[in-house]
């Protein structure tokens, strides 16, 4: 999950100036300068002018929010090199800067939670969606978050479990070992229920938020195999099942209201749902994804399904897992990224798609 770039949406509001052929000599110079390279996608340039705008005046937000985002915008989740991790730890301490000058920044804020988020850092993330939601209660992706993040928390155990009692993905539950059963109520039910309370929520504010369904029919299935009982493993299913119905029908919705509101205005929309199917025709550079040696060792395979945004020019945007097995996520991701479809067009002009890619893990 990467954070969308919404400091003009909040506000932050800079005046622009003509393009600047020599260095500035002010504090409002670098911050124009900064922002004409990040809006240039020169982020190393960015990151320069706005780190001699915040010398100039260290108590000003907006820097510092400029600052942290230049260079978030170059971390790249899921990756472990040095010069990543350096990213990661610079926008960090830049967003840290702005909660102490701010307390309630919403964007400071969001931003902690999203990079702690895809570190995987997910107690810290928790903390800072938690503030989040409390500073904004109204903030469906906050509470979206924490229903993302319990899921994190309990999969990988969940799937280690069915795993060594040597059940498939297909089967059904619930889990007929009663002491692993039990174990993993004591040790993630109460995560589940918290999950299943913050997707509720952002769906309480957001009704049509497809990705909050998509994560509540994973919790509640995987919550199944819990169940004492096979009425209670069945009403569990019968009710993801349901959240399944509901996020497709709302995608589908999303896109019927795109294409009316573009129709009605004359105008493109920026960004268009294909399904995974179609989109896959499109592509043009496939890197194969590295089976991980310790998934090859444990003779683990199957699919692991990414929400995926690819920009205009054919390029990854962003990427999330929303289903795999968790020794084979890293690894998909890593490909995925690098991946380069053929630009969609719509009435003539690129836009953005939303789509599923599915990577498919074959033991040999």
């Amino acid at each position: 999950m990467r954070l969308p770039v919404v400091l003009l949406l909040l506000g932050l509001n800079p005046v622009m100036a003509p393009l600047i052929a020599q260095d500035p000599v002010d504090f409002q110079g670098w911050l124009n300068q900064g922002i004409q390279a990040f809006q240039s996608a020169q982020y190393p340039q960015a990151v320069a002018a706005f780190q001699r705008a915040v010398q100039i005046q260290p108590d000003h937000v907006a820097a510092h929010l400029y600052l942290g985002t230049a260079y978030m915008q170059q971390y790249i989740p899921g990756a472990t090199s040095p010069q990543n991790e350096a990213m990661a730890r610079f926008a960090t301490d830049q967003f840290l800067r702005v909660v102490n000058l701010e307390s309630n920044n919403k964007v400071a804020l969001a931003s902690l939670g999203s990079l702690s988020l895809n570190q995987k850092k997910w107690d810290e993330a928790q903390k800072w969606y938690d503030t989040l939601a409390g500073v904004d209660p109204n903030n469906a992706d906050a509470y979206y978050s924490m229903g993302f993040i319990a899921w994190s928390k309990w999969y990988p155990e969940y799937g280690k479990a069915r795993m060594s009692l040597g059940m498939k993905p297909q089967d059904p539950g619930p889990i007929k070992d009663f002491a692993v059963r039990e174990k993993l109520k004591a040790d993630y039910g109460a995560v589940i229920e918290a999950g299943v309370q913050a997707l509720e929520k952002a769906l309480q504010i957001n009704p049509q938020y497809a990705d909050a369904m998509a994560y509540m029919n994973l919790l509640i299935r995987e919550r199944a195999d819990l169940r004492d009982t096979a009425d209670e493993y069945r009403q569990d299913i019968a009710a993801a099942d349901d959240w399944v119905q509901k996020a497709l029908a709302a995608k589908k919705q999303r896109a019927e209201n795109w294409q009316r509101s573009g129709a009605a205005s004359g105008m493109t929309p920026q960004r268009i749902t294909i399904g995974g199917n179609v989109q896959e025709l499109k592509l043009v550079n496939r890197t194969p994804p590295v089976y991980p040696p310790l998934a090859l060792q444990a003779r683990i395979s199957g699919v692991v399904h990414l929400a995926a945004i690819i920009g205009k020019d054919g390029r990854v945007l962003d990427l999330k897992a929303i289903g795999g097995h968790p020794l084979l996520i890293p690894s998909a991701l890593e490909a995925v990224k690098q991946w380069v479809y053929q630009p969609t067009l719509l009435n003539g002009i690129p836009v953005e798609v939303a789509t599923q890619v599915d990577v498919l893990f074959t033991l040999p």
